[in-house]
């Protein structure tokens, strides 16, 4: 075996296993509905129905990547993730490639759900928008406070995760429930306000490519259960069940709620506002209503940077093990949390949003949006072609199955890189360029990770 093909060893964690099915799955619900779900319908009001096609084609090709990650997981159930899968099958390099561009847009996507959760807030809080360098601190506060839970213990994250879970899932409800009146009443509803009539003229692949490049954002996630292996129980059953569960329910939800209030909201009032679906509910059930979902929409943000703060101290941890990030990184606190690893990932992303509170809250949002959803691209082709490597060389069982829905996803993943265009391409081959100095200088120093400790010169 050549240098460039020897596998880094990619050792379990330690610490106590903590996940079961709910929380795992309440993992993968958590982290796709965030900021996601609440303020995607004002970026989906020019397109109307051509969104509802869209959310269509992003479904389905996220139960595509569901079903890699679930077939993948049941094979090597090791903590990383997509960094196991794919250094698996194609070496350390393309492994620690996918796992850098990976990590990078955790605690970048983190900066846009954070910012998010704040925008929903400054509805209820004007003086979080209004006095200077208070978003900022709001911002950093809530992150710092989920780093801190995430510090105390999986368990006590897993458990955060559950309960924010079933709160963000009310006001997606009572959306819901106010769309069927709304439906119901048809003409006869306050405003003579109806469903945007049907008319296949205005269906255009074009549009629909654009939606599905939107939409793709409040998918991102799916794969949260397959990081954390370690520390999940029973994890070869668990993170299958738990990845396809969470994405269907999740897919439903956005499928009924955001394409409800795109095709009931005038487009011209939908597409300016900052919380659209406070925005809808408030028009209907009065202004304490809107203000009430919005608290709602910061707790489901907030509930999904909890996860995601998870799987940002998860990353780089698993990265340590295999020895291509610094042996100190390896290490796991008292409470079987790794602590080192978090606190790394979170001061990248204070300096993200330190270098952007000049900027108004929708232009951070919009722009780390950007930057996170073109790196996990990256990461679900990279699966998706491992998957397909991994049978062909038979370190796997094939399966016509996992063979046509790999291929699906990778052909999914390859339209919406076409789809988010230029700018977001080469901003994710940036992230991809940095990383491989990195690797060249780390490479084969330590690569013998043992349980708990290493050998790593960087330490």
């Amino acid at each position: 075996m050549t240098e460039t093909q020897e596998k880094v060893p990619i050792p379990q964690a330690t610490g106590p296993k903590a996940l079961g099915f709910w929380m795992c799955t309440a993992l993968v619900v958590g982290n796709m509905i965030g900021s996601g779900v609440f303020m995607l319908p004002a970026s989906l009001a020019p397109y109307g129905w051509n969104a509802v096609f869209g959310w269509l084609v992003t479904i389905a090709g996220g139960l595509a990547l569901a079903f890699v990650f679930a077939g993948l997981s049941r094979e090597f159930p090791k903590a990383g993730g997509p960094y196991a899968y794919t250094q698996e099958a194609f070496g350390p390099l393309v492994g620690f490639m996918v796992a850098w561009s990976y990590w990078i847009s955790l605690w970048v996507g983190n900066a846009a759900i954070a910012t998010g959760a704040v925008s929903y807030l400054s509805v209820i809080f004007p003086a979080i928008a209004k006095v200077p360098g208070m978003h900022l601190l709001v911002t950093l506060g809530a992150v710092w406070t989920m780093v801190g839970i995430n510090i105390a213990g999986a368990r006590l994250a897993g458990g955060v995760q559950v309960v924010t879970t079933v709160l963000k899932l009310l006001p997606l409800v009572a959306v819901a429930g106010l769309a069927f009146w709304i439906i119901g009443r048809g003409p006869s509803a306050p405003g003579g306000v109806s469903l945007t009539p049907f008319r296949p003229a205005d269906i255009h692949p074009g549009a629909i490519t654009a939606a599905a490049t939107l939409t793709l954002w409040a998918l991102l996630g799916l794969e949260s259960a397959t990081v954390p292996a370690g520390k999940v129980v029973d994890p070869t059953r668990t993170i299958p069940r738990a990845t396809l569960a969470g994405t269907v329910f999740t897919g439903l939800i956005y499928l009924l709620v955001c394409s409800a209030v795109v095709l009931l909201t005038p487009v011209d009032a939908l597409k300016t506002s900052n919380a659209p679906l406070s925005d809808f509910v408030g028009r209907w059930w009065g202004p304490a209503a809107g203000q009430l979902l919005a608290l709602f929409a910061a707790i489901s943000a907030f509930g999904a940077l909890n996860g995601w703060v998870l799987l940002q101290g998860e990353m780089p941890y698993a990265m340590a093990r295999g020895g291509v990030f610094p042996a100190f990184l390896a290490k796991e606190s008292k409470r079987g949390t790794p602590a080192r690893a978090h606190l790394m990932s979170a001061g990248f992303l204070t300096v993200l949003v330190a270098m952007n509170y000049a900027k108004s809250m929708a232009e951070v949002f919009t722009f780390i949006a950007l930057l996170a959803t073109t790196a996990s691209l990256f990461t679900y082709l990279a699966c998706a072609l491992a998957a397909l490597k991994l049978q062909a060389a038979r370190r796997i069982t094939p399966t016509l199955a996992l063979t046509v829905i790999a291929v699906l996803a990778g052909l999914y993943a390859v339209f919406t890189l076409v789809g988010a265009g230029k700018e977001a391409v080469l901003w994710g081959i940036a992230l991809l360029a940095v990383g491989a100095p990195f690797y060249w200088l780390t490479r084969g120093r330590g690569s013998g990770a043992k349980e708990g400790t290493h050998t790593h010169p960087a330490a």
